[in-house]
This record gives structure tokens, sequence and C-alpha cells, in this order.
């Protein structure tokens, strides 16, 4: 998820670049006043509530502004990121839009301050004000505008300074050129980020030679839990032998061994593009587990795919596979293979439809021959590649 806010003084262009930033990289536009336009107009309960304060000619309230805030980030959950117009604007803003982003699970990458002169302000401003006909356009009310955001956002300015994400753009250069720096700055953002891919599927819908072909193509890390307790098992430990009874017995291995693996995985792979997980999460609380895991080290999911094998192509590979030394414990016989495919019904395909709720699942045909899917799944990985540059 990409978040921005974007700063500048009246007049620096923010509106012009704004536009840009949310049609090119998908971002939702959250402007503190547009909201409580469309919060009163809605008549809802927060609009009414804000628009008694105003017509009192009081000023609305943190407490109100950060509500609808929440609720817009959290109704569009399909966005890429979210672009913040002139907020926060003040150093207790700053706070309350952090504590934000932490409760939802993700943080502001970067605050862009188009840094304008106060003559060059007042210049555009007064062009303005000459098309535009507003008649608060005028010189006197514009220095007063233009001292009013110096004091007041000159501290908020320092606070994302002291983190590190706040970058000035010059915003007296043309267009084109501020447009230019900007999307550098995000392009060195993005690079940041993290490409971790989710594979769903059935057993024998190709999940792990899928997910090693493509993870080999595209420089991610494949994390597959069935490998990793397999060298438990290989390395004789206790845990191993406790997997080889869960195994034998057609069960699930306990969270409490995978996440420790898994966990170890990723704080062990440094200086990858991203992760594709492949059998894991299998249950709704992996699904919170695996959100949790790679918040903690600064990431989040970016694709989840299913791959779609009717259930008797399924029988019929894994049956298949039984006959070869890729063969499987629940491979060994029919009614294994039956169950595990019940136990994949009942238990994994509620997390993608909880999933479904929050993300896009991309759901690929995994009929054909493997360089067909392969072809297939790789478009869906380019194309999420694309959206993140």
């Amino acid at each position: 998820m990409l978040n921005i806010a974007l700063f500048g003084p009246p007049g620096a262009g923010k509106g012009t670049q704004s536009e840009f930033l949310v049609k090119k990289y998908n971002l939702f536009y959250i402007s503190t006043g547009d909201l409580l336009r469309k919060e009163m107009a809605g008549r809802t309960k927060l609009g009414l509530e804000a628009q008694s304060i105003i017509a009192a000619g009081g000023l609305v309230s943190d407490e109100i502004i950060v509500q609808i805030i929440e609720n817009t980030i959290t109704d569009n959950p399909g966005s890429n990121g979210f672009l913040f117009d002139g907020f926060p604007r003040t150093y207790i803003q700053a706070y309350i839009l952090e504590g934000l982003m932490l409760k939802l699970h993700t943080s502001l990458n970067c605050l862009i301050s188009l840094n304008v002169s106060e003559e060059e302000s007042v210049r555009r401003l007064l062009n303005r004000g000459i098309t535009s006909g507003r008649s608060d356009d005028n010189e006197a009310v514009i220095r007063n505008r233009l001292r009013e955001y110096d004091e007041k956002t000159r501290p908020v300015l320092q606070f994302y300074r002291d983190r590190g994400i706040c970058v000035d753009v010059d915003g007296s250069a043309s267009v084109e050129d501020v447009r230019a720096r900007i999307t550098e700055i995000i392009r060195d953002e993005l690079s940041k980020s993290l490409f971790n891919v989710v594979l769903f599927g059935y057993p024998g819908s190709g999940r792990g030679s899928q997910g090693r072909a493509l993870a080999k193509a595209y420089d991610l890390e494949y994390v597959a839990t069935g490998p990793m307790l397999d060298q438990e098992i290989k390395d004789g430990t206790e845990t191993g032998r406790r997997i080889t009874a869960l195994y034998e017995s057609g069960q699930l291995v306990p969270d409490e061994i995978v996440v420790q693996l898994i966990e170890k995985k990723l704080a062990a792979s440094n200086g990858v593009k991203g992760f594709i997980f492949k059998g894991y999460p299998r249950t709704l609380v992996q699904s919170y587990i695996l959100d949790a895991l790679l918040k903690k080290h600064g990431s989040s999911i970016s694709r989840i795919i299913e791959i779609e094998v009717p259930t008797l192509e399924l029988i019929a590979r894994l049956d298949e596979r039984s006959k070869t030394d890729r063969c499987m414990p629940y491979d060994s016989s029919t009614a294994k293979i039956v169950k595990r495919l019940q136990e994949h019904e009942t238990r994994t395909v509620p997390v993608i439809k909880k999933y479904s709720q929050r993300h896009e699942v991309i759901r690929v045909d995994g009929m054909g021959t493997f360089d067909e899917v392969f072809g297939r799944l790789s478009a869906v990985i380019e194309d999420g590649f694309k959206s993140m540059r």
C-alpha cells in the first residue's frame, strides 16, 4: 500500500499534482474539506454533528475528522493507497494520523512538500483570482493565508523530517518538472516495498511447481510450509516426529510450529524483492497471523491468486502423483485424497472468502500445460509489479 501526504502553501500546485497521483497510482484522494462536505451532504451522524458545530461558528474537532478518515480508508480496501492533501494540518494531527495508520496496519510512506516562495504564491493566486473571480484571492487575504499555513505547517513538516520521510520538492518549477520529481520520489518508495503473493489452490492444482517457477522467474523468495516441515522430518527433530504423526493421521500441523518456521524464513531472507506463500495461510487464524508477520517486517500482501482446477482433475492428478517419488502422505489412498480435499474446502475456502472482502482475489485457470498456466500466472505477477511503479 502506498500512502502519501502532499503539502504546500496555497498556490503551490497541490491540486494539479494530486489529480496526477490519484490516476497514476490508483490512490484514494483524502481532503478533510471534501470529506466533511460529503458527510454533511449525506446527512450522516458525523456529518450532522460537524454541521451543527460549523453552524455555531466552531471548528470541527479532530475526533470527528479522524473518524471520517478512518471510515473512508476502511470503506475503500481496493485502493492501492491514499493521498492526503493538507492533512495532517497540525502537530497533534500528525500524531493522530500516525496512530490511525498503526491501527489500520499500515503507515505513511512519505510526505512530499511543494516549496514555493511567498511572492510566487501571491503571484499565482492573484492570477488565479483574475480568471476564477474568487473574492478571497486578493493580496491581503492571500498573505494572511500564507502566514497561517507557515505557522501551522512548519511543526508538521519537522515531525516527518525527524522520521526521515519528508521530501522537499521545488514547486516553482514547471508542472512537468514537478511531476517528474514526484514520480522519482514515489519510484524510490515503491522500490523499498516487498511484493508478496499468496498462492491458493486445492492440493493437486499445481501451486508448488508454479510457485517455485514464479519465484525463480521474478526473484522472489518461495515460502512453502511443506518443504520446511519436511526438513524437520529429515533432520529427525522432535518437531519432525510430531509432524510425521500428524501427516499419517491426515491432520494439519499446528500454528505454533508453522509460525516459528515462517518467521525464521522471513528474518533470514535479506535483499529479496518479495515472497510467494504456498500452503499458508490455510485457516482464518493463519490469515491473521500472516498479516501480523508481514506487518512486523514492514510489509503486506500485494497479490492473492487462486489456481482453479475441477475436482475430478484434482483427484486424478493426486492419484497419479501417488505413483511417483513426489507422493505426499495424503496421496497414498483415494480416501485420504478425498479427506484432504474436503479439509481444504472447510478450512481454507473461508480464508479466500475473507481475503475477497479486503483484497481482490485473482482466479487463474489451472488447466492446460505447465507453460500455459505459468503464462497466465506471470501476467498477474507482472501486472502487480506495474501497479507498484
